[in-house]
């Protein structure tokens, strides 16, 4: 198989885009194929919607037989997956914004999926919001849902690490939030499902946003900060997962969130949005028709039932061993196989 270089912009620890392609890299360097990853080298001091542009420019510029299976918009690749989504419907949740990284977005998306050999969607609702928004043929995009690696863990030795670091009581449930970017991911909806809680808990809001501040203001406001702990961004988020008991991830708009896999491997009942990709995996009982859809009295009800709690949380592994990083390189794979077939003919 010719030498695949695998194209992602950014290269930080805490994007799921970043953590997936690391993860996928791993599997296919042991399958004896070669490859490379192309990360933008251009100064953080410049415009965001001018690095993605220029990045596009590099990109295209430099091609010439290089085969291309890119994580980013790029008009220029061989396989375009649409981890990222549609920004086109991305920008209906949002309102108006005069940010000219949306124009941009929206230019190199319609080239990606123009110009794309294949799409690779994270979901079924992807692939139809790439049909419904861009014309694009049914036949040229394929579902291929993420992929994470499944580890063994201890609950009580995480329950005991989380208690120590955050002075909590090791028999409190856990109720978890993963992921930055807090008003797309529902932080907002998340404290107020919480308030709404009639059991014991202490939740768990770690990842990176700027504006911190408004929601700590806002569990004072709704009198549950003694019950809250915003970690920032962290490197053992798997401790976290492992230490829970739940996962609420009330999203506004994401393509299929790794965060919901991960939290399922790792034992958590996990509540989501039918605006989540992920959604489509998950049983119909634990899904939201929205993120403002309060489901406390279904959190209460497992808080307040061991038994039941229990008994979810295995499922949900085990729905989550379905999923393997492995699974999906393989298919990945034979997309790639299948594109390259196509280009010697």
């Amino acid at each position: 198989m010719r030498k695949i270089f695998f194209v992602r912009a950014s290269s930080g620890p805490y994007g799921g885009a970043e953590k997936y392609l690391s993860r996928l890299a791993k599997v296919i360097k042991e399958k004896d194929i070669e490859y490379e990853i192309l990360n933008s080298s251009l100064p953080g001091w410049l415009p965001s919607w001018i690095r993605a542009l220029l990045f596009d420019l590099q990109l295209c510029f430099s091609k010439k037989e290089k085969f291309y299976f890119s994580l980013d918009r790029i008009g220029c690749c061989d396989i375009y997956r649409a981890g990222d989504g549609v920004h086109k419907e991305f920008l209906k949740t949002k309102g108006l914004s005069l940010n000219p990284l949306h124009l941009a977005y929206l230019y190199l998306e319609r080239k990606a999926f123009k110009n794309a050999k294949k799409i690779i969607a994270n979901s079924k609702m992807v692939k139809r919001q790439i049909v419904k928004n861009y014309d694009i043929p049914p036949e040229k995009i394929v579902v291929i849902y993420n992929g994470i690696e499944i580890k063994d863990f201890d609950k009580n030795l995480a329950k005991e690490k989380i208690s120590k670091e955050f002075k909590v009581s090791e028999n409190k449930k856990i109720i978890l939030f993963v992921g930055s970017g807090f008003a797309r991911k529902g932080v907002k909806e998340f404290l107020e499902i919480l308030s709404f809680l009639k059991s014991d808990f202490h939740a768990f809001v770690v990842g990176k946003e700027k504006k911190i501040s408004e929601y700590e203001t806002l569990a004072e406001r709704l009198r549950i900060s003694d019950k809250i702990t915003f970690t920032g961004p962290r490197k053992d988020a798997d401790t976290f997962y492992a230490a829970a008991d739940i996962f609420l991830f009330p999203t506004r708009y994401e393509p299929f969130s790794n965060a919901v896999l991960e939290a399922m491997s790792f034992e958590n009942v996990v509540f989501t949005t039918l605006q989540n990709g992920a959604s489509e995996i998950l049983p119909k009982k634990y899904l939201m028709d929205s993120p403002s859809d309060f489901v406390s009295e279904r959190i209460d009800e497992l808080l307040q039932n061991e038994d039941r709690l229990r008994d979810i949380q295995k499922r949900m592994r085990e729905i989550a061993k379905k999923f393997t990083i492995e699974k999906n390189a393989l298919e990945s794979i034979e997309v790639i196989d299948e594109v390259l077939k196509q280009k010697s003919i």
